[in-house]
């Protein structure tokens, strides 16, 4: 079995506690830092919002600057290996909340 970690990460104004492989630590704090940086922005740029407003759209500006025009696949589950590695980058966090969150 994979070694695994736990890393504690803070999207917005929530911390999530996930378990990750090793290396992909980076990317997934990278990827962290990229999201709470454009929610920042958002927030300065939206003022009145709420925080789930900022995060919905810091993630739908992630997904698109990651996806690339006719390289999308009809569902998450059918990323193909030739798609952007920030597009999987996202599907696998998602996956990682949605399981922490179960």
């Amino acid at each position: 079995m994979e070694n695994i970690i736990t890393i504690n990460i803070l999207i917005g104004d929530r911390t999530y506690r996930v378990k990750i492989a090793p290396q992909d630590e980076e990317t997934v704090r990278k990827t962290v830092k990229q999201i709470n940086d454009k929610i920042l922005e958002f927030k300065t740029l939206f003022a009145g919002k709420d925080m789930q407003d900022y995060i919905a759209m810091a993630i739908l500006w992630y997904a698109s600057q990651s996806a690339q025009p006719g390289n999308q696949s009809e569902s998450p589950a059918e990323v193909k290996e030739s798609e952007s590695p920030g597009l999987k980058n996202l599907l696998r966090m998602e996956a990682l909340l949605d399981k922490t969150l179960a």
